[in-house]
């Protein structure tokens, strides 16, 4: 048999995997792998259950922001209810103020009429006194007062026109 330099390479490799196996540097190796499997694993964990919770927020504020525009919606109706509501009652005041300033108009305008018909039966009862002094100062006794009755009445009418 030929023992070439390949044949102790052969021996010495056999020697060495043989002495790594005693030592148990495999079992070494595979509970690092396995470490590594596991914090890798824990890793995969970690970031599920990031990636979750971050889902779960973003749903949250999904959730919050549609709230919000039914809250804006909502309070936008109100805003117009109570624009409506005010417009309305605003009308009824100034209805009722035109009513009452109306009134108080109409009340002024009778007063008015009630004052000038007072004035004008004052002037006709001073122009009958008047045409009775002078009837009876010019006629005493009563002969020409239908011709001077006629001409007061005219100025009369004349003064009220």
């Amino acid at each position: 048999m030929h023992f070439d330099a390949e044949f102790y390479v052969a021996i010495g490799f056999i020697v060495f995997v043989l002495g790594l196996g005693y030592l148990g540097v495999h079992k070494q190796l595979s509970a690092a792998l396995d470490g590594r499997a596991d914090k890798i694993r824990a890793e995969l964990a970690e970031a599920k259950r990031l990636r979750d919770e971050a889902d779960a927020v973003l749903q949250s504020f999904k959730r919050k922001a549609e709230q919000a525009g039914v809250e804006a919606a909502a309070i936008v109706a109100q805003a117009r209810d109570e624009a409506a509501m005010l417009a309305t009652e605003t009308e009824a005041r100034l209805v009722d103020f035109v009513a009452r300033r109306t009134k108080q108009a109409e009340a002024k305008i009778a007063m008015a009429e009630s004052q000038a018909a007072a004035d004008v039966r004052a002037a006709a009862a001073e122009a009958a006194v008047a045409i009775a002094g002078r009837v009876f100062k010019a006629d005493p006794q009563g002969t020409g007062a239908a011709h001077l009755v006629d001409a007061e009445i005219g100025r009369l009418r004349a003064k009220l026109n």
